[in-house]
C-alpha cells in the first residue's frame, strides 16, 4: 500500500501542473480535491460525527491541517517562490524529520541502522533524480523554509494518525482529514475568491485530472497510506515516499516529454537500494550491511 501510494502520488505533480496550466489557484486546486474526496467518502464511512472525546476531535482537526490544507498551502506557495528541484528535494526530508520527531517524543525509541542507512543512500538519489543532471541549487528563503515546512507538517501529519489508528475506524479518520482539511482552507478565499468559471471546470482535461486527485489520489491514497502507517509505523511507511520524485521523473518523460539523463537513472538506483536496505538491510556472504539489531522492535518504529 505504501509503495502504491508513493507511485500515485508521484503522478500528482503532473496534474497539478495541467489544471494550474487552465487558471486554477493552488488553494482551490486542493479545495475540491478534498471537497470530492469527502463527499464520497461520506457514502461509506461511519456516521459517527465527533470523536469520543474532545483531545481526539483536537487530534483530527491537527491531522486535517498537518496532512490537508496548511501543507498543500505551504508546498504550492513555495512552488511559486523557488525552484521546483528546491521544492521536491527539501520535501523528501521528510522521512528523516519523521524519525527525529518520534525519537523526540519517545526517547526510549532506538532507529534501525539499516533505517538511517538506507534513508542517506536515497536521498542521495532523490538529489540525483530531481536536479537530472542540471546541479543548480538557488537559495530562496522564504520559499524553501515553507517547503521544509511542509516537510516537517507531513511529519507530525503520520505520528498524529498513529495515535489515532489505535481508537478510532480508520474511514472515519480519514473522513474527519478530509473535512477538516477543506473547513480550514475556506479562510484563504476570504483573500483570494475562487475564480474558475463552471465551464472550463467541465472541460473533459480538467474534470478528469480533478477526479484523478480527488478519488484515487486523495480519497484511495490517504486510506491506504493510512493504513500502511499502522501496519509499518509511521518511520517504516514514511520512507516509501522517497519513490514519488522517481515516479514523478519518469511520468514527466512519458506526459510531458522532459528528458531523462543519466544521473537520473542513476539516482533511481539509489532510491530503490535505499528504500529496500531501510525495509530488509542488506546481507552478503553472511556480513550484515546497514542492519539492526533490534529487529525485534521493528514493529514499534
Amino acid at each position: 500500500m505504501a509503495f502504491g501510494t508513493a507511485g500515485i502520488w508521484g503522478v500528482t505533480f503532473i496534474s497539478t501542473k495541467v489544471l494550474l496550466g487552465y487558471g486554477l489557484f493552488p488553494a482551490e486546486i486542493f479545495f475540491y480535491r478534498f471537497l470530492l474526496a469527502y463527499l464520497c467518502f461520506c457514502f461509506f464511512a461511519p456516521r459517527r460525527l465527533f470523536a469520543k472525546t474532545v483531545k481526539d476531535e483536537f487530534l483530527m482537526l491537527a491531522a486535517g491541517v498537518t496532512g490537508g490544507s496548511l501543507y498543500f498551502l505551504s508546498e504550492n506557495t513555495a512552488l511559486q517562490l523557488t525552484l521546483t528541484s528546491n521544492v521536491a528535494l527539501i520535501l523528501t526530508t521528510a522521512p528523516i524529520l519523521t524519525a527525529l520527531v518520534a525519537r523526540l517524543f519517545n526517547k526510549n525509541l532506538r532507529l534501525k541502522a539499516s533505517l538511517i542507512g538506507g534513508s542517506i543512500v536515497a536521498l542521495l538519489g532523490v538529489a540525483f533524480v530531481v536536479f537530472n543532471g542540471r546541479f543548480i541549487l538557488n537559495l530562496n528563503p522564504k520559499g524553501d523554509l515553507l517547503t521544509f515546512s511542509a516537510a516537517l507538517l507531513w511529519a507530525f501529519y503520520s505520528l498524529i494518525i498513529l495515535r489515532l489508528n489505535a481508537r478510532y475506524n480508520m474511514t472515519f479518520i480519514t473522513r474527519k482529514i478530509f473535512f477538516y482539511g477543506v473547513l480550514t482552507i475556506l479562510p484563504v478565499f476570504l483573500f483570494r475568491p475562487i475564480h474558475t468559471e463552471m465551464e472550463t471546470i467541465l472541460q473533459p482535461v480538467v474534470l478528469g485530472n480533478l477526479l484523478f486527485l480527488s478519488l484515487v489520489a486523495s480519497m484511495a491514497c490517504y486510506f491506504f497510506w493510512n493504513m500502511a502507517l499502522k501496519e509499518l509505523g509511521a518511520i517504516q511507511a514514511t520512507n516509501y515516499l522517497y519513490l514519488v520524485p522517481l515516479v514523478t521523473l519518469f511520468a514527466s518523460a512519458y506526459f510531458l516529454d522532459e528528458p531523462v539523463t543519466l544521473f537520473a537513472l542513476l539516482g533511481s538506483l539509489f532510491i530503490l537500494s535505499g528504500v529496500y536496505f531501510a525495509d530488509h538491510g542488506l546481507r552478503l556472504k553472511g556480513l550484515s550491511f546497514f542492519h539492526s539489531r533490534n529487529q525485534g522492535k521493528e514493529k514499534n518504529q
